[in-house]
């Protein structure tokens, strides 16, 4: 599983900006897709996902602002899939200012296709949105 975001930034108080993660998985193979960010001092928070079926959630905080996509780019010769996972923050907020990462898992039998913010296993490097006028 190889993840790489990108598309951080700054951004003025209900601006828009969208972020975006290359992810590479086997495609025999169903994962959970998520962001989650983290601002520094404060626990790992997890902001949108797709669960394993296509089931898609959103945090709270988020819930109406933030819209989660996945476009599918190609699989290769080696049964790899390359994804976008893609995330559109609107109405940005100064409390949206943290380190965004994007992150997969594998769901545990019975779960449904759903992962636990505990499950995540693989991130990527992150990157940084900042709210500020």
């Amino acid at each position: 599983v190889q993840l790489a975001e990108s598309g951080g930034g700054s951004v003025q108080p209900g601006a828009s900006l969208r972020i975006s993660c290359d992810v590479s998985i086997h495609s025999t193979v169903s994962y959970c897709l998520a962001w989650f960010r983290q601002v520094p001092g404060k626990e790992r928070e997890g902001v949108a996902s797709f669960s394993s079926v296509g089931r898609r959630t959103y945090a709270s905080s988020v819930q109406g602002r933030f819209t989660l996509s996945k476009v599918t780019e190609r699989t290769d010769s080696q049964d790899i899939a390359k994804y976008s996972l893609i995330l559109d923050l609107d109405r940005a907020m100064p409390e949206d200012t943290a380190i965004y990462y994007c992150a997969a898992a594998r769901p545990k039998l019975g779960s449904g296709g759903n992962c636990g913010t505990d499950d995540y296993n693989f991130w990527g490097q992150g990157t940084q949105v900042t709210v500020s006028s």
